[in-house]
């Protein structure tokens, strides 16, 4: 593994999170693209889903899911998926929403994958309302089915998000998720 992968791995540890922050940063970027490092940090990153920080927690979860969408052909997601899910769940509200809005990128690595978030997140925004802050579970829900469509243009996640939306009953939180499957 290169050095300066290694070292912004390094940084994500350092007490300053404006290092923490910018080496995040650029590791999200260079994920855009696939990696040969993937299974170098793999494990540790599995590991790290458990850990006391939430911000440890919740870069793994994220860093993670843009593994899996371009440089997973192992399809090791696959095993460690509930690990991940599980972040979404996370005490920490922040943490477990930064989880949520990641997991869609899962999908991006093919069929299996996506079907597999699909169903973990349709399901997540018909049995959330007992959770804190439901609304917003179910518009990052909407949100994450947008992007997924965007990627992939496959038309039965715009379908299967309209027919989530159409079992919201109040009517300002409906049109909130409309207006948010609609923009580009």
């Amino acid at each position: 593994m290169e050095k300066e992968i290694l070292q912004l791995f390094s940084n994500l540890t350092e007490r300053d999170h404006d290092i923490q922050y910018e080496s995040y940063e650029e590791l999200m970027k260079i994920m855009q693209e696939p990696v040969d490092w993937t299974y170098a940090v793999w494990e540790q990153l599995v590991q790290a889903l458990t850990y006391k920080d939430g911000h440890a927690r919740a870069r793994a979860a994220q860093i993670l899911c843009a593994l899996a969408a371009k440089s997973d052909p192992e399809e090791r997601v696959l095993e460690d998926f509930l690990k991940i899910w599980a972040v979404t769940y996370d005490e920490r509200f922040a943490t477990a929403r930064n989880a949520l809005q990641a997991i869609w990128k899962i999908g991006l690595a093919g069929q299996v994958q996506r079907d597999l978030v699909v169903s973990y997140l349709a399901k997540r925004f018909q049995t959330c309302l007992d959770e804190k802050h439901p609304s917003l579970i179910r518009y990052d829900i909407i949100i994450s089915f947008k992007k997924l469509y965007d990627q992939t243009n496959d038309s039965k996640l715009i379908a299967i998000a309209h027919r989530l939306i159409d079992e919201e009953h109040e009517v300002k939180h409906k049109k909130k998720y409309k207006a948010a499957i609609r923009s580009k």
